[in-house]
């Protein structure tokens, strides 16, 4: 069976930054295959892209680069904030703050964004807003394991749905 639309398929990858080189960001368990709905839009474009055609046991090797994936960093995203938002009770929360640590913060319209603490001084800290794989090209590597039709509630609801079933709450 040919990867297409309302195909379920389930890969084995592991995705590298920049080339086939480069360091390792994700890679599959051997014994949990990546799953997904084929053409149900929720994976990035040129992914479904690359793996259109391909068959069970087919392996693949492509890159994205960053334009295509999660974008080139953007230097407004980096912005200085003042220290006080960090200091909770009286304290400096420094189990927080620290250089590297990613911290879910909400933005003015009250929407959560993912901040890098890249540095600080005792008045100001420094905070990366831009996804942590921004202005990075990626490279994919892995093998097609199967490839199946999508049942009806799968094609519905536009995700695979696991061995267990799952519940929707309303």
């Amino acid at each position: 069976m040919i990867i297409s639309k309302d195909k379920v398929v389930g890969v084995s990858y592991v995705l590298r930054q920049d080339n086939a080189q480069g360091e390792v960001v994700e890679a599959t368990e051997t014994d949990a295959p990546f799953e997904f709905l084929f053409g149900a839009g929720n994976l990035l474009p040129e992914f479904e892209d690359n793996l259109a055609g391909l068959k069970e046991g087919d392996s693949f090797a492509f890159n994205i680069d960053s334009a295509n994936a999660y974008g080139e960093a953007d230097p407004d995203a980096v912005v200085q904030l003042p220290i006080d938002i960090f200091i909770i009770d009286g304290q400096l929360a420094g189990d927080l703050l620290q250089i590297g640590n990613v911290i879910p913060m909400r933005n003015d319209q009250g929407h959560l964004m993912h901040g890098k603490v890249v540095s600080f001084d005792l008045n100001t800290v420094t905070m990366d807003f831009n996804h942590p794989m921004a202005g990075i090209d990626l490279f994919f590597s892995g093998t097609v394991l199967s490839v199946r039709e999508a049942s009806p509630s799968e094609i519905e609801h536009g995700h695979v749905h696991g061995p267990d079933g799952h519940h929707h709450h309303h």
